[in-house]
């Protein structure tokens, strides 16, 4: 699938040959098993309920923003297979380099990323259009959203490796950011997904910006610390209006050294 250069210490590589950390088996697992899971009357509904839809805002499935991109989603059981080939090798090596909570860390945020996204744009067009439970979003379902978002990882990581485009074109890693950007335009030429497609460019967009300059540990802890933050004061507010709790200001000395 691609070349690599020498080794260096952390550096990226493998392929094919490089053991494969157990969380990626078991992601592999996951894409394969909900895939099956959509051919039987039984279990259907399970896949289903986790796929990107309009009930994130209709009925607020809002889980589903970090759980479609790990539903096996293609319509033929061979390119099923081809998908995970390519998870396999992309995961593998993209692990191996950022470690399992950086590896974690940047696929669960690009994935909600880019599902808050098409959420959001599927959501304005529907209001514009008066219908307001559009929406399938076939572009970003499922392993597409998974490939596209580690692909960006590898090409921002080892820009300089050699990728074999359809296992026979010579192209080189960098040049994949591009093409990702191309191949979802083509993707909504044929299926109209807009918000699928602004969906992918802002999962790819946010694992490049993440990993470029090996800033990827600082600028994914900043995201997640103002995230939380955002939380928690999102948490605040709603106990002072509710329980009547009175915040106070931090970094200021205040004649009374006593909190009642």
């Amino acid at each position: 699938m691609y070349t690599r250069q020498p080794m260096r210490p952390g550096g990226l590589g493998g392929g094919l040959t490089a053991p494969v950390p157990r969380d990626v088996w078991i992601l592999l697992a996951v894409v394969f098993v909900t895939f099956s899971l959509r051919y039987f009357a039984s279990t259907a509904w399970l896949p289903a309920m986790l796929l990107l839809s309009p009930e994130v805002w209709l009925r607020g499935f809002v889980w589903q923003l970090g759980t479609y991109a790990f539903v096996g989603s293609g319509q033929s059981g061979f390119w099923v297979l081809i998908t995970l080939l390519i998870l396999y090798m992309f995961a593998g090596d993209v692990r191996r380099r950022l470690g399992q909570r950086g590896f974690w860390r940047l696929l669960i945020s690009a994935i909600v990323v880019g599902g808050v996204v098409a959420s959001v744009v599927q959501l304005m067009m529907n209001l514009a259009a008066g219908t307001p439970d559009l929406g399938s979003f076939p572009i970003l379902q499922g392993e597409r959203m998974l490939v596209a978002i580690l692909i960006a990882a590898f090409a921002t990581l080892a820009g300089d490796a050699i990728i074999y485009l359809f296992f026979v074109l010579p192209i080189r890693a960098s040049w994949f950011l591009g093409l990702e950007i191309l191949f979802a335009f083509l993707a909504f030429l044929s299926t109209r997904d807009l918000a699928g497609m602004l969906g992918v460019w802002a999962a790819v967009a946010f694992t490049f910006f993440s990993l470029r300059g090996g800033l990827q540990n600082r600028g994914l802890r900043e995201y997640w610390l103002r995230l939380q933050e955002s939380w928690f004061r999102f948490r605040l507010q709603q106990l002072k209006r509710k329980r009547g709790f009175e915040i106070l200001p931090g970094g200021k000395k205040d004649d009374d050294d006593w909190l009642h």
